[in-house]
């Protein structure tokens, strides 16, 4: 059987979003001057600069950004295909913060509960938000997003692919059926 691929987002619709995204978290932050946005690897990460940058676009004020690699948080690597480890990097201690964790898509949530625990090895946030490009659902555990670009019900045979310029040379999602 042959895969049908779908464009769920074009890059035009991806720069929307990304201006939607980044006036929803600076509408419901209070002080951005206490927010840090961290970037899951590896589309997270450039996610969260493009957030940022719209942010310091709008208001003028600059939020650290970081990046973090849950690989060895994970509780399913049996199951899951792995990659060589990135560097976690953090801008700052989190003490106190209001983090926002970004990712690409969220899909049964095991990879942000993965994130919550290496978060919490940099110190203890005041408030952990969630901001994903792309919700397709069928959670494992009761996560759910406080920022959502696009919400994209599909079968658990189907695939949701994100391609970012700065990773792909190109914007856009596909759904691979």
């Amino acid at each position: 059987m042959t895969s049908q691929l779908i464009e769920i987002l074009s890059a035009d619709e991806i720069r929307r979003t990304i201006t939607r995204l980044a006036s929803e978290v600076i509408e419901k932050s209070g002080d951005l001057n206490n927010l840090i946005l961290i970037g899951i690897y590896t589309r997270g990460v450039p996610l969260a600069n493009l957030i940022a940058s719209q942010i310091e676009s709008l208001e003028g004020v600059k939020v650290p950004v970081g990046a973090i690699d849950i690989t060895f948080y994970r509780d399913d690597l049996d199951r899951i295909k792995t990659r060589t480890p990135a560097k976690t990097k953090m801008p700052l201690d989190v003490t106190g913060k209001t983090v926002i964790l970004v990712d690409d898509v969220i899909y049964k949530g095991r990879t942000i509960r993965a994130a919550f625990n290496a978060i919490i090895e940099y110190g203890r946030p005041q408030k952990i938000r969630l901001l994903v490009l792309v919700d397709r659902g069928h959670r494992e555990l009761p996560i759910h997003p406080d920022f959502t670009g696009k919400k994209l019900p599909t079968a658990a045979e189907e695939q949701v692919k994100v391609y970012l310029q700065e990773i792909d040379g190109k914007d856009g999602v596909e759904l691979i059926k």
